[in-house]
């Protein structure tokens, strides 16, 4: 997810129960608007995340549907230097390079284009254009790419039927 789907993220939009989170609209620069491809789409949950997540509905407050699930001050949206602040506290802690928030989103796209098409792929990400998915498929070598070569290399024994008949000399 963009940042600002994030920051806009409402509890009743985490399905738990199927894993999924629907990013329904986009938080930037103080303004709340749809996502940036215009359309509202779902995106899986691993099942780790889900358990993160489901840890902060234990937290007290803001837990109801209609509370956001990382709130700021007061319940309301969280602050875009607040969210960058506590990103860059987590890599800290969790021993991490430092790494734009964006790049999060890369690679979940690097690491799910090998498992998953790009039709799917795109529509997780929000993509309205599929070219900008495929920007991810040099990610994804395929284990049975080295047979398909070796197949297209392989010696084969000579089909008696192409064979030119012999000639008398």
């Amino acid at each position: 997810m963009r940042r600002g789907e994030l920051v806009a993220l409402r509890w009743r939009d985490v399905d738990f129960a199927r894993f999924h989170i629907r990013v329904r609209a986009s938080y930037t620069e103080g303004v709340l608007s749809a996502p940036k491809s215009g359309r509202i789409r779902s995106v899986p949950m691993a099942p780790d995340m889900a358990a993160t997540l489901a840890r902060l509905t234990q937290r007290g407050d803001c837990t109801g549907d209609d509370d956001l699930v990382f709130p700021g001050l007061g319940g309301a949206h969280l602050d875009a230097s607040a969210l960058y602040r506590r990103y860059k506290l987590a890599l800290r802690r969790a021993g991490l390079r430092d790494l734009r928030f964006h790049d999060l989103r890369h690679t979940f796209g690097t690491q799910v284009i090998g498992t998953a098409s790009i039709l799917k792929v795109r529509e997780w990400m929000g993509h309205v254009d599929v070219d900008t998915t495929m920007r991810y498929l040099h990610f994804a070598p395929s284990e049975a790419d080295a047979e398909l070569v070796a197949q297209a290399f392989a010696r084969k024994a000579p089909d008696p039927l192409m064979a030119r008949p012999a000639t008398a000399d």
